[in-house]
């Protein structure tokens, strides 16, 4: 995007979430828009706060790039030349708007909104803005974050956003193979290699051929088929269980995890050498309770889903019920969020659901001089997650810190709903 004008951080932060570069001009007399033939290119005059001639200036830039798409934000002048496209955006620009550019570029990718990735705050602005970096570079990705944040789906908009969109996303959750299945599963067997294998298996890794497979908690998976995993990624080929012929295999691995690969490779669990093949790039989800507006967001989004599908009153929140969202500290994240909704959503009778329908504590009832009583919770929450962020996360060293005991730092940690091992990871 060629920017005549200023954007704010707020406006940079969007179009890199929606996968726009962005170049940025303040005088366009003097500026010469260079055009290589792959670009997908629009112009958005910004006349929020244009003065008269700088206007004029970039009216004629304007007339000079005729074949470009031009959008316009702010109000525009009646005696604007005629251009291939014309689209008028209000201000702010924000990320709805975004989707109404994508006609004019033909093929810019922005993940779409389901589930995990609805939300427009900083940190989920961040995440897709590494979807859309990431997404065409054809090297590993290994996805962290808490139970329940939406790596799965991370990982689908990873695949769906590639140049493999077109061949197989298949999904492994290596924790729920057995172990003695796992090599089989993974890479396939020969007819005869052990008992019960009655005929020739193909493996997922040759079933993902020319896509995608997310490995889910690749920390589960034991030392032999780390070894094998080792050299799919290295090497690019696998053996089936009961054969000794190389097959070359083209597959790109994301990978997620919910525990701390790190500790994993310090204790033994996990090879080193296959963490660093798979952490080239890092993708972490945010836990819900971080995402400050976007829970009511998901709230809605998840309600207007379920109305789609299937009939109930339920049309929106009550104003408790949304202070309760706020307030709750959510330690299943997303999930725990959808199954409420969807619960509520089913037993409600009335429009609005209320608190009880979500079943979660109503903050008058919990707290009864609320308004009082929450910044004090809060303070005393960042008060603890600093105190954690300068000591390492060492529980002892933190205690040292607030001079209180080990015992106080594990019930706090409980109270305000922390997990020591998602915040060290």
């Amino acid at each position: 995007m060629i920017w005549l004008g200023q954007p704010s951080r707020r406006e940079r932060e969007v179009l890199a979430a929606a996968g726009w570069g962005l170049r940025v001009v303040e005088a366009p007399a003097r500026t010469h828009i260079g055009l290589r033939g792959t670009d997908l290119v629009v112009a958005l005059l910004d006349l929020r706060r244009a003065n008269p001639a700088w206007t004029g200036e970039a009216m004629r830039l304007l007339e000079r790039y005729p074949e470009l798409p031009w959008a316009f934000l702010g109000e525009a002048p009646e005696t604007l030349p005629r251009v291939r496209a014309y689209l008028r955006l209000r201000e702010p620009l924000d990320l709805a708007q975004m989707r109404s550019l994508q006609p004019l570029a033909e093929g810019a990718a922005v993940p779409e909104d389901d589930d995990s990735l609805v939300g427009t705050s900083p940190c989920m602005l961040r995440i897709r803005t590494n979807l859309n970096k990431f997404a065409p570079v054809d090297l590993p990705v290994l996805i962290t974050g808490e139970t329940g944040t939406g790596k799965e789906l991370a990982a689908h908009a990873l695949h769906r956003m590639s140049r493999r969109r077109d061949g197989s996303f298949i999904a492994v959750n290596c924790g729920a193979l057995p172990p003695y299945l796992v090599q089989s599963e993974l890479f396939g067997h020969e007819k005869g290699a052990f008992t019960g294998a009655t005929a020739r298996r193909i493996g997922m890794f040759e079933a993902a051929h020319g896509g995608t497979i997310f490995l889910d908690e690749v920390g589960d998976l034991p030392l032999d088929a780390q070894t094998n995993l080792l050299r799919v990624l290295q090497e690019g080929t696998l053996e089936r269980i009961g054969s000794h012929q190389q097959i070359r295999v083209d597959v790109r691995v994301l990978a997620a995890t919910h525990v701390n690969l790190e500790q994993a490779v310090a204790q033994g669990r996990f090879r080193e050498d296959l963490f660093y093949r798979l952490d080239v790039l890092r993708l972490h989800m945010p836990p819900l309770r971080d995402r400050g507006d976007d829970i009511e967001l998901l709230a809605a989004h998840f309600l207007e889903a379920f109305r789609k599908e299937h009939p109930t009153r339920a049309r929106g929140f009550t104003p408790e019920a949304r202070r309760a969202m706020r307030l709750h500290g959510w330690p299943g994240n997303v999930r725990e969020l959808a199954n409420r909704v969807r619960r509520a959503a089913v037993v409600c009778d009335t429009e609005l659901i209320p608190v009880q329908a979500l079943q979660l504590d109503a903050p008058d009832e919990a707290q009864p001089d609320g308004h009082a009583i929450c910044p004090r919770q809060r303070a005393e929450r960042d008060t603890l997650l600093e105190a954690l962020h300068q000591s390492g996360y060492n529980v002892s060293e933190c205690a040292r810190r607030l001079r209180v005991s080990r015992v106080t730092v594990y019930r706090l940690c409980r109270k305000h709903q922390l997990r020591l091992e998602s915040l060290r990871s």
